[in-house]
């Protein structure tokens, strides 16, 4: 009960991942008890170990899902370089989709700030003439025929 109290689950899908994720931690333990027997067999032990493993990973899924549910699940992501072409829009700022849904473009926008357009000139080459990217080989030869006509050695056979 201790474990379920320091987990406080603040709703019923919460108050059921932490009774799975207190048998899974249980079970893994018995698991881990188990094949730490001195007189337990060396497949005894395996299976132990395999069936422990497998319990924590369960563990580490329930939990991540219990801090899903509760929202602290959301990852982070830092635009550090963005480039806005002619014509193109672009916001800066939190962007919620549902609220932007029912209001119209420019009314959701109004915090947001306004990224300048600074064209950059293309990456050409110094030559406008382009030359041929040399080959190891450019002799022409035949292609070789999809099934192989090579004769095969009979040796070993």
């Amino acid at each position: 009960m201790a474990a379920l109290v320091g987990i406080g689950p603040k709703d019923e899908i919460e108050g059921m991942i932490a009774a799975q994720l207190i048998a899974a931690h249980n079970a893994a333990m018995e698991c881990y008890r188990r094949a730490m027997i001195a007189e337990q067999t060396s497949e005894g032990r395996h299976d132990n170990l395999s069936e422990a493993n497998k319990l924590s990973r369960s563990y580490a899924l329930l939990l991540d899902a219990l801090n899903r549910h509760r929202g602290k699940g959301q990852q982070k992501v830092t635009v550090e370089h963005v480039h806005v072409h002619s014509g193109g829009q672009a916001i800066v700022g939190t962007v919620e989709s549902p609220a932007l849904a029912n209001t119209s473009k420019t009314e959701g926008l109004h915090n947001a700030k306004q990224i300048a357009h600074a064209p950059q000139p293309a990456m050409r080459s110094p030559n406008a003439e382009r030359e041929r990217v040399p080959s190891a080989s450019d002799a022409e030869r035949p292609m070789p025929h999809a099934r192989r006509t090579v004769p095969r050695s009979t040796k070993g056979e």
